[in-house]
């Protein structure tokens, strides 16, 4: 399992900053549900993949049964992290329809991931398709949190398919790369599916905090 700051070194000023985040979110629920949530990035600077493996750390330590999946079908990392098989995993699990989820334990209690899967040709076809809302109602009855890892809004039109199908979505900025206008662009697409922009979490903040920065969308 890759290091995890949620992990190694839980009183972190980065650790108690995913903490907050895990707080902020459990508020906005008060008002909407948020059993799906969907956490991508404006561009490919921020480290969406750890970061999204961090909260759900911390949220699992609250006693929460979650599920983490790996929606990044083109470029997955959540099996690395974790240091799980990703011969089987969402593609495939997406392709039959007879059998339950491959969900993997972690080593973190209450937490289970149910990692990308072998690479598949179209990824977009495979997220839009009658079988991805099923599978979605299907995690969701099994868990009291489901958080998808997904794609950069601005690489490909995946964050955005997702999007559509979850509760909430939270925007990733990386503070050293990111620009306010692929920010900015982000936001319109996700807009544009109707998605409900929970907040924004800026990432590599210069006090050192890995996360820091909530915002209503």
């Amino acid at each position: 399992m890759t290091n995890l700051i949620t992990l190694t070194d839980p009183r972190s000023p980065a650790a108690e900053a995913f903490q907050s985040l895990r707080t902020n979110l459990q508020f906005s629920s008060l008002e909407k549900p948020l059993h799906t949530l969907l956490i991508t990035a404006a561009d490919g600077e921020a480290e969406k993949s750890t970061a999204v493996a961090n909260l759900a750390v911390v949220m699992a330590q609250t006693g929460d049964r979650i599920i983490l999946v790996d929606g990044d079908l083109r470029r997955p990392r959540q099996h690395d992290i974790f240091g799980l098989n990703n011969r089987q995993g969402l593609s495939a699990w997406l392709s039959d329809e007879d059998e339950d989820a491959p969900l993997q334990s972690t080593g973190v209690e209450n937490l289970s991931v149910l990692t990308a899967g072998p690479t598949v040709s179209n990824p977009a076809a495979l997220l839009s398709g009658k079988r991805m809302r099923q599978a979605l109602d299907s995690l969701r009855a099994a868990a009291d949190y489901v958080l998808i890892d997904a794609p950069p809004v601005l690489a490909v039109t995946d964050a955005a398919l997702w999007a559509g199908q979850v509760d909430g979505v939270v925007l990733l900025i990386n503070a050293g790369g990111t620009k306010r206008e692929q920010a900015q662009r982000a936001k319109s697409v996700l807009d544009k599916v109707q998605a409900n922009l929970v907040g924004a979490v800026l990432l590599n903040a210069e006090r050192g905090a890995t996360m820091s920065g909530w915002g209503q969308g």
